[in-house]
Order: structure tokens, then C-alpha cells, then sequence
């Protein structure tokens, strides 16, 4: 069972910057997909991004592209999204995600282990 636990949220203003972290608990995180989604009030949990167990293929939403970054560190079994030029609409919980095969998807349900959330809030 991987446990996960995001960290690095908070409130911001728009244009701002914050940088968020996932820690996993096991060693074989390096083999694991992870990936990034959010659930902002009332909506549904939307596709962030995602990374391959090497950090050498990344996808991401539409939304996000340009402005956030998604990294991991195996060595320290923690992957991290940079979030650059926040906006209002950036305003959600943030999850991090992960799952054992090669696929980069982009519905959460094809996601195994989930961590609890952090929750961003970028004021205008």
C-alpha cells in the first residue's frame, strides 16, 4: 500500500508562485506513475499533470501548460509541481496520484493510491 502526502499549499496572489511536494512511503516509488489533479468547490477532479517513473515523458492539462512544471526525485521517493502565474482559476484542492504501469492517463480512476490533498487558493 503506497501512502502519499502533499504538502507545499497556501494562498497566493495571482501572478504568484508556489511549489508543491508529494512524499511517498515506499521504495518503489521510482517505479511508479504519479501525476497531479485538483477538485476545485463543486467540480469535478480534473487532470493536473502527470510523469513516468524516470522523469523522462510528462503530460499536461490544456489549462496548466507554460505555467507549471511537474518534477520527481526518486532518491528522495518525492515528486513536486511548480506553479508559476497563478490564477484565480488555479483555486483547488491539489492530489497527488500514483499508479503502478507506464501510462501517463488523465482519468482519475485509473489511479490506484491518492494522497489527502492540499489545498491552493490564489487570490485576484
Amino acid at each position: 500500500q503506497v501512502q502519499l502526502i502533499e504538502s507545499g499549499g497556501g494562498l497566493v496572489q495571482a501572478g504568484g508562485s508556489l511549489r508543491l511536494s508529494c512524499a511517498a512511503s515506499e521504495r518503489s516509488f521510482s517505479t511508479n506513475t504519479m501525476a497531479w489533479f485538483r477538485q476545485a468547490t463543486g467540480k469535478e477532479r480534473d487532470f493536473v499533470a502527470a510523469i513516468n517513473w524516470s522523469g523522462s515523458s510528462t503530460k499536461y492539462s490544456e489549462s496548466v501548460k507554460g505555467r507549471f512544471s511537474i518534477s520527481r526525485h526518486n532518491a528522495k521517493n518525492t515528486m513536486y509541481l511548480q506553479m508559476n502565474s497563478l490564477k484565480p482559476e488555479d483555486t483547488a484542492v491539489y492530489y497527488c496520484a500514483a499508479r503502478r504501469d507506464l501510462r501517463l492517463p488523465e482519468a482519475y480512476y485509473e489511479y490506484d493510491y491518492w494522497g489527502q490533498g492540499t489545498q491552493v487558493s490564489v487570490s485576484s
